[in-house]
């Protein structure tokens, strides 16, 4: 067990600007609070644009350098800072689970894809390169891949050091310095990823994080005049807001907006495996995964065995905080999406579903004091209702019945959403033509989380556009020039 004093690294953290994290004399601070109980665990600067303007200026004077060092280069820092990940696992587990409420086994699994990150992007980072074009005997024409500058990311709270180390490690890669800022709510283990990537060897001012708020630090970053690009993870609202701000400064963007994703069920899939899939695709991180599988359709012919084995699957997890090794499903990470999440099982009893098992706020032994949400389905429900075409962001799952396939394809792409999809089936015709046909970004057949860092991941419809992860990520921060020359 780790000490209280290493549990909590700092009783006060700042923002991490050109090297080095900004001292306690700030008198502009907000309480980061534990989900699991409601007690205070430190204070957090509310960092604005003075702050912003600190750090984008940092990440400017240190492009030139960084663009400039050889790619191998760029890739032994990144593997070295994987490692020192490894090293600190434990303690970043901890942070991120005292910090965020998800359990030990979801924090684990952040910390380690977080590392994977670098150790992949390590790999890629000395094989940039442009192509020749060919235009006769008498001229020449090439392509380089220049990166934009600095680069600006806007990281959510529901898994925040995975998500900074998603959008900063392609960044850097490219060539572009960066400057992130985390959610009010977990600000904690991105400030540590900074940290850790200096102790690394990264570059001063390379990796920089503004803490705050959205409408102070947030709106600051997103509108900077030298802020070449920025990458988005969040709501659809948020999104449009990031997209007007900034549209002043021309810059692009990748945004990667949620979801309400199908996760298809057909007859002749083998049951077991969906069902354990369906069960992990709503549950992992108490359903706050943008890629929830949150609409289970399933075959009418086996809907009422799924949906058994389901209620005695959910029936059965353990909730408690997330620092806890026995808890099964941790706490709701931030007040408003508490809220957000009890309302809409109300409105869903209001639609006329059916509540199958959970249902409301849980309580008794260690929970009373904390957010916490049984994990619930709803069944008789109708594609259009608002539990079926609303992202919930949480243990709620709308199961619907579906009888060809058709009517799957129909009721699948029936939402504004497109970012994920799941199919059960062991038809090969079956699986390649709904992969097809299925309106999403994702689309996972018998294995709902399928995708690893390598494999690109991003949105259709209003989920977004642009992608991370993978080699696709890499072109997301390069600006393409065409060289062209007379012999």
């Amino acid at each position: 067990m780790l000490s209280t004093k290493t549990r909590i690294a700092e009783s006060f953290y700042g923002s991490f600007i050109d090297g080095h994290m900004v001292d306690e004399g700030t008198n502009r601070t907000f309480d980061s609070i534990n989900p699991a109980n409601g007690e205070v665990i430190t204070s957090i600067q509310a960092g604005g644009k003075s702050e912003v303007d600190d750090a984008v200026a940092s990440a400017k004077a240190a492009f030139p350098a960084w663009r400039d060092l050889p790619g191998v280069e760029k890739g032994r820092i990144f593997l070295k800072i994987a490692e020192k990940i490894k090293e600190n696992t434990e303690r970043l587990v901890y942070l991120e689970s005292l910090d965020n409420g998800k359990t030990r086994m979801d924090a684990q699994f952040d910390v380690m894809t977080s590392a994977r990150y670098f150790e992949y992007y390590a790999g890629l980072a000395d094989k940039l390169a442009g192509e020749t074009i060919p235009l006769g005997d008498t001229h020449i024409s090439y392509t380089r891949s220049e990166p934009f500058g600095v680069t600006a990311h806007i990281v959510p709270w529901n898994a925040a050091f995975q998500q900074a180390a998603r959008g900063v490690a392609p960044a850097l890669l490219a060539g572009n310095t960066a400057v992130v800022k985390p959610a009010e709510d977990t600000s904690i283990t991105t400030i540590e990823l900074a940290r850790i990537a200096v102790e690394a060897g990264l570059p001063a001012g390379v990796f920089n994080v503004v803490t705050g708020l959205g409408r102070d630090a947030g709106a600051a970053l997103v509108s900077h005049p030298d802020v070449g690009r920025v990458t988005f993870t969040g709501s659809v609202p948020t999104g449009q807001e990031i997209m007007r701000a900034s549209a002043e400064n021309l810059n692009p963007l990748t945004l990667e907006l949620g979801g309400k994703s199908p996760n298809i069920i057909f007859e002749d899939a083998k049951l077991e495996d969906a069902i354990r899939g369906a069960f992990f695709a709503i549950n992992i991180n108490a359903g706050q995964v943008c890629a929830a599988g949150s609409r289970l359709l399933v075959h009418s012919s086996v809907h009422d065995q799924v949906v058994d084995k389901l209620v005695e699957m959910n029936s059965q997890i353990k909730l408690g905080p997330g620092t806890d090794a026995a808890s099964q499903m941790g706490a709701i990470t931030t007040a408003a999406q508490f809220e957000k999440i009890q309302e809409y099982l109300e409105i869903g009893r209001n639609e006329g579903a059916e509540v199958a098992v959970g249902g409301s706020r849980a309580t008794g032994e260690n929970l009373d004091a904390g957010r916490f949400i049984q994990p619930t389905i709803f069944v008789n429900v109708q594609n259009s209702m608002r539990i079926a075409q609303e992202e919930i962001f949480g243990p709620v799952l709308s199961v619907i019945r579906f009888d060809t396939e058709e009517e799957a394809v129909q009721i699948a792409n029936d939402t504004r959403y497109g970012l994920t999809a799941g199919v059960w089936t062991q038809n090969l015709g079956r699986a390649h033509r709904m992969a097809a046909r299925i309106q999403a970004g994702q689309v996972n057949v018998n294995d709902y989380f399928a995708g690893g860092v390598q494999a690109p991941f991003g949105g259709f419809k209003q989920s977004g556009y642009g992608r991370e992860k993978g080699v696709h990520a890499v072109s997301e921060y390069l600006q393409t020039k065409t060289v062209s020359m007379k012999l």
